[in-house]
């Protein structure tokens, strides 16, 4: 007998701005992607008024500077080979509304996550980061609730990671989960290249692949065939992990 074929993982990520996803969660997305996972990103502004300095200087009007978002996003899901929704909600600030997180519910029941990506819940630098980590905690929540109104099947309880933020000393981020993007980080490096908007942060955020990947060699011991030049992004959980033995 020809037992169904089990659908495959679903990864959902939870971002503020159109190129959040890639310099947080690039390597995860890309590593699931490559694994035949499926992807969903959530993404609920486009960024346009407070990431997006560079089109304003240049004289851009506000459509085009979310048209322009929208694009390198986009172009930036395809080389991570995720699927991407906008959401449109306005940026600086984001506003966590009952509507927003409703369609957040109802994407977590459609998509049926097995992993939430999303931002930790301090950022004293961009309050649209503790906006986005709030409503997407929240719809977590409720999508699991039988009496919750909407369509879809309930969902089980994700685990969910938080990835680094930029300032990780002053949000209080502590590196939990180190994660190994070594045998991606030529991908996502390209996805970070599609976002010309935020060409400053492209060498950022490599060489924080750097120094997290010094310590993934470090933490990992040297028995288990790390490359020299590993490449590693951070995260923080904030439930508990569920575990038959610790390892």
């Amino acid at each position: 007998m020809n037992q169904p074929t089990a659908p495959p993982r679903s990864t959902l990520v939870v971002t503020a701005h159109a190129g959040d996803f890639v310099w947080r969660a690039g390597g995860a997305i890309a590593l699931a992607a490559a694994r035949g996972e499926r992807v969903t990103i959530a993404c609920l502004t486009f960024g346009e008024r407070g990431e997006s300095a560079s089109a304003w200087r240049a004289g851009k009007t506000l459509d085009e500077i979310k048209a322009l978002r929208r694009d390198e996003a986009e172009r930036a899901a395809a080389v991570l080979g995720a699927e991407i929704r906008f959401y449109d909600a306005g940026d600086y600030p984001l506003v966590p509304t009952p509507e927003l997180t409703d369609r957040l519910v109802g994407l977590l029941r459609a998509v049926q996550p097995d992993v939430v990506l999303t931002h930790p819940a301090d950022d004293p630098y961009n309050g649209d980061h503790p906006a986005a980590h709030r409503m997407a905690m929240e719809a977590r929540v409720l999508a699991q609730a039988v009496g919750y109104p909407g369509p879809g099947e309930i969902i089980g309880a994700p685990p969910v990671f938080c990835f680094e933020p930029h300032q990780p000393e002053m949000s209080g981020f502590r590196p939990e989960v180190l994660l190994d993007i070594t045998e991606v980080w030529d991908t996502k490096r390209a996805a970070m290249e599609c976002l010309g908007a935020q060409q400053h942060l492209w060498d950022y955020y490599t060489d924080l692949a750097v120094r997290r990947g010094v310590q993934l060699r470090r933490n990992a011991g040297p028995n288990l065939g790390l490359a020299h030049t590993a490449m590693a992004e951070a995260y923080m959980r904030p439930f508990p992990q569920v575990a038959r033995e610790l390892a």
